[in-house]
């Protein structure tokens, strides 16, 4: 034990070590990728919005017209509105799965 009453034990201590030096060299790595990080980080953002945007105009636009078209009942705007948001978000979720594979994979790799 240690003659300080406030000093933690070893194996504490190495813990701490471990986890402020796996941290430090996030930080250092995401230094020298910042302007990187940014570009791809509004890169993606643009990305999904595109993703989930343009199918959910797509199927509205394509519904109003079956709707002017073939005047029924059924509301084709609302379904294929609801249908290209559903196909936009599956888009944008493997966009944003695929990136966050690669980061883990990177990360992966610079624990090796």
């Amino acid at each position: 034990m240690s003659d300080r009453p406030d000093e933690a034990p070893s194996g504490q201590r190495h813990e701490l070590s471990e986890t402020v030096g796996t941290k430090e060299v996030r930080k250092i790595r995401a230094r020298g990728h910042r302007d990187r990080t940014l570009w791809i980080g509004l890169g993606m953002f643009g990305l999904v919005g595109w993703s989930v945007a343009l199918p959910t105009v797509i199927g509205a636009v394509l519904g109003h017209w079956l709707d002017r078209s073939r005047p029924s009942g059924f509301s084709w705007t609302l379904a294929l509105l609801l249908a290209g948001a559903a196909l936009g978000c599956l888009s944008a979720w493997h966009w944003v799965r695929r990136e966050r594979d690669a980061i883990d994979a990177a990360e992966e790799e610079a624990r090796r």
